[in-house]
């Protein structure tokens, strides 16, 4: 059975005072897989009682720990559990279940590649603010994964087994997402794909709890540290700006 079988598959949710959203989200989810992992990240408004009812699997943290060890505590678990790849979305309705079967589907066409949902797609309906962090996050990154990656601050993305076993990197908060980056193409030497869905930043959502300028900052230096760390820093730089990112598109069946 393959590793991007939905049977061995679990859908890892980080959520902190999602209560507008998570139900949905989860249901959605439901209707895809019944193997559901949410980690509440000590919220203190009415998440967990949102989905109280569900047949998921809750990690609840006393106090909010950060998404980094929300993600880490679901990669374990999902471990523990027996799966063999995890899907990741987050718990605010930005991402689709919908999505999930096309990222399967890029796993499926890219064995041993870890899948970004890269939201390339209408992306004018991202904030400009954001969409700049995210460009100069894909320069930086992509640098320091030894390769060019399409979106690197989504948070939807399909993590093989090789990367799951990244969960004890040393990295915390949005750093995490990328920590897991860097080191599964550097030191696992997993592939990455991107996979276009949609940008979705509209009025339901709450604010975002990703702040530009302090994230993309720490990101920045932890970034530096790793491409210093590997060296070979122009043949690096090289490699992952001068072809573009490896795109997919299920629905076309075309890799490029």
């Amino acid at each position: 059975m393959s590793a991007s079988d939905p049977k061995r598959v679990a859908i890892v949710i980080p959520a902190l005072n999602e209560e507008r959203a998570i139900r949905g989200v989860v249901e959605s989810v439901l209707a895809i897989s019944p193997n559901v992992i949410v980690i509440d990240d000590g919220s203190t408004d009415a998440t967990v009682e949102r989905i109280a009812d569900l047949p998921i699997t809750l990690i609840r943290h006393a106090t909010p720990l950060g998404k980094g060890q929300g993600l880490r505590d679901g990669f374990r678990k999902a471990r523990a559990l027996g799966f063999d790849a995890v899907v990741t979305m987050d718990g605010d309705g930005q991402h689709l279940a919908s999505d999930i079967p096309r990222i399967l589907a890029a796993a499926r066409r890219y064995p041993e590649h870890l899948v970004i949902g890269a939201r390339i797609r209408n992306r004018e309906n991202q904030p400009k603010a954001r969409r700049r962090a995210n460009d100069f996050a894909d320069w930086g990154i992509s640098w320091g994964c030894g390769l060019p990656v399409a979106d690197t601050q989504s948070g939807q993305r399909y993590y093989p087994s090789a990367a799951l076993e990244l969960a004890d990197i040393e990295a915390d908060d949005f750093v995490f997402e990328a920590a897991v980056l860097i080191s599964a193409a550097r030191d696992k030497h997993v592939g990455i794909v991107s996979v276009p869905i949609e940008s979705r930043y509209q009025g339901e959502f709450r604010s975002s709890h990703f702040r530009p300028i302090r994230d993309v900052t720490r990101i920045t230096l932890y970034t530096c540290r790793r491409i210093a760390a590997y060296g070979h820093m122009v043949a690096s730089y090289r490699k992952s700006h001068g072809t573009p990112p490896l795109i997919y598109d299920p629905e076309h069946d075309e890799g490029r």
